[in-house]
């Protein structure tokens, strides 16, 4: 755990409601920046995928991932031509 100390400069209004709220303890704020960054990292995946697209990548099927996951799980058995173990 760490601890950081934290100025707020809010509108009066906004303060007053944000801790009548219970928005301003150290729990809650806690789990408002966890909820934010989980937003974050969600967009950020969404902006990846959209890349991807527009780059002209196409979504693999589940069949075409597992048939790549099985080659390389192939080409790391010890013995086999090519291992990387």
């Amino acid at each position: 755990m760490s601890t950081r100390e934290l100025k707020l400069d809010l509108p009066e209004r906004l303060a007053n409601d944000a801790e009548a709220a219970g928005l301003l303890t150290p729990k809650a704020m806690t789990r408002l920046l966890k909820e934010e960054m989980r937003r974050q990292a969600a967009q950020q995946l969404l902006a990846g995928a959209a890349r991807a697209t527009a780059g002209g990548s196409r979504p693999r099927s589940l069949r075409q991932l597992q048939a790549e996951v099985d080659e390389v799980r192939q080409a790391q058995r010890p013995g086999v031509p090519g291992t990387q173990r």
